[in-house]
């Protein structure tokens, strides 16, 4: 597939959008220097010469809402791809359906029936003339079946192929691919339980603390600890009912609790031929399993453990025959310094934004890229580290009361900048945050040449930033990233959950 220069269109606003330069130039991965050093994005000629490509890849429909949707409308639009944003009756007025050249209402507000609606998606794909399907994450982002549909109504689906999707999405076969590509994995059953296995005697071999795991799970659900024998039956048969309830499928497994562990990844990127790894994450900040502060490098690895998540990561993927980006996700144990798989995520990343600051590449542009067919024009010895960088999500929560979410207007709006500031965000001042769907507002990313640097930077950001009307998380982000733990790298996957029992700043904002 080829991309083709943006032809004069008709956006739902009646507004007139045409092509820039005309000179071809070659598709290669999009510096962002412009983030180290704090200046607009630079004005580039991005069309694309068409002489060595197959088909035209014209128009894209994004099916997500909110931050992602804005940050693959404004990549897709640079590349000269006409964008259409899909939205939900709640969402008519959102920002992504004003930037998008086109929005197409699919549906009333419960993502049920609008976002997850696999008919009224594709319908609007093909009714507006979009000849490619962007998930995002979350959503359809990892649906196999959904991914299948596009393919079979003739449309390009940016993400990879739906056997990966189901492969990596099965976490306990995810598991047994991982052992087969020499990914260090953790002590725990390479199959789903059966009714007749002796859960006791696997437990005691496997050795407790334990997580009962839901093979369909994902993103920190689906997830039960088991800390002593007496719970394990009602744990397990609890863990299978929430199962089959959010998964459709009451398949769970075993695995051996790390106790104090870092959450730590690999981004990868393959074109099915040629595979590379973009660096290291370490996602360890997290509330209930779910992240709100992400830095790229991981922070305090020993050179071999980084080395081998690294290298097995890739090899997951040349196995796997990968296509896009994905994550390699692990946890570290500090005390013993050994790292070992949880999961591989199939999509776009919420925190890839890290890894385009350290790497200054667009993981966007370079998912479309290899979506159209394109081949990875690096190699392994092209990839190169460059500082360090922090990311904040900034959600419609209030920290003081249990983080409930806090829809409603954005009176106002003031976000960082400055040298190494970059604000990702799908709602601006007069915007309403909704309350049907996920609380994330969008996300503050912070580069520096060093550690230390970018913690100092990220808190004179977060204290410039400020939203009125709704509560949010800016006021626990400035806390956790003051505090000395974490500046000497001290803290775990549930710390913030000790760190609250002390202790709940005032959020930023005034809710009414």
């Amino acid at each position: 597939m080829r991309f083709a220069p943006n032809s004069t269109v008709s956006s739902k606003n009646s507004k007139l959008k045409t092509s820039g330069s005309s000179t071809p130039v070659t598709l290669s991965p999009l510096r962002l220097d412009c983030l180290r050093g704090g200046a607009a994005a630079p004005s580039l000629p991005l069309n694309v010469s068409l002489d060595s490509l197959e088909e035209p890849m014209k128009k894209l429909l994004i099916a997500n809402r909110g931050e992602i949707a804005v940050r693959i409308i404004r990549t897709a639009q640079e590349m000269g791809i006409v964008t259409v944003a899909v939205v939900s009756e709640a969402d008519k007025t959102s920002l992504a359906a004003d930037l998008a050249d086109e929005a197409i209402v699919v549906g009333p507000a419960p993502a049920g029936l609008s976002y997850l609606n696999h008919d009224a998606v594709l319908k609007a794909a093909l009714d507006s003339g979009a000849d490619a399907v962007h998930p995002g994450y979350g959503f359809l982002s990892e649906n196999a079946e959904f991914a299948r549909k596009v393919i079979a109504a003739g449309l390009t689906w940016v993400g990879p192929s739906p056997e990966s999707i189901e492969l990596m999405g099965d976490k306990s076969r995810a598991r047994r691919a991982a052992i087969d590509a020499g990914v260090p994995t953790l002590p725990g059953t390479e199959t789903a339980l059966r009714d007749d296995d002796d859960l006791e005697a696997i437990a005691a071999r496997i050795g407790y603390p334990l997580v009962v795991k839901a093979s369909a799970g994902g993103g920190g659900r689906g997830i039960r600890l088991v800390e002593d024998p007496a719970q394990l039956r009602g744990t397990v048969e609890i863990a299978q009912a929430e199962a089959l309830g959010a998964f459709n499928s009451a398949d769970v497994y075993f695995e051996k609790f790390v106790t104090r562990a870092r959450h730590v990844e690999v981004q990868i990127l393959g074109d099915g031929e040629t595979f590379v790894h973009l660096g290291d994450r370490d996602c360890s900040m997290q509330r209930r399993q779910q992240k709100i502060l992400e830095e790229a490098p991981a922070p305090g690895l020993p050179d071999e453990v980084r080395e081998r998540m690294r290298d097995s990561s890739v090899e997951l993927a040349r196995k796997a025959n990968y296509v896009g980006v994905g994550t390699v996700e692990f946890l570290y144990d500090p005390f013993s310094h050994e790292v070992a798989f949880i999961e591989m995520n199939t999509r776009i990343q919420v925190e890839h934004t890290i890894t385009e600051a350290i790497t200054g590449m667009d993981l966007v542009r370079e998912q479309l890229r290899i979506a159209a067919g394109e081949k990875l024009d690096i190699t392994q010895s092209d990839v190169t580290f460059s500082g360090h960088a922090f990311e904040f999500r900034i959600n419609a929560e209030d920290p003081d009361n249990n983080f409930m979410p806090s829809p409603g207007l954005i009176k106002t709006m003031n976000l960082p900048g400055g040298a190494g500031v970059r604000a990702d965000f799908g709602f601006i001042s007069g915007k309403t945050v909704a309350p049907f769907y996920d609380s994330l507002l969008g996300k503050i990313i912070v580069w520096a040449p060093t550690r230390e640097l970018a913690i100092a930077r990220s808190a004179r950001a977060l204290d410039e930033a400020h939203i009125d009307g709704v509560k949010s998380t800016i006021g626990l982000l400035s806390s956790l990233v003051g505090l000395p733990d974490f500046a000497n790298v001290k803290h775990h996957t549930k710390y913030i959950e000790s760190f609250l029992d002390s202790t709940i700043p005032d959020s930023t904002g005034d809710a009414e």
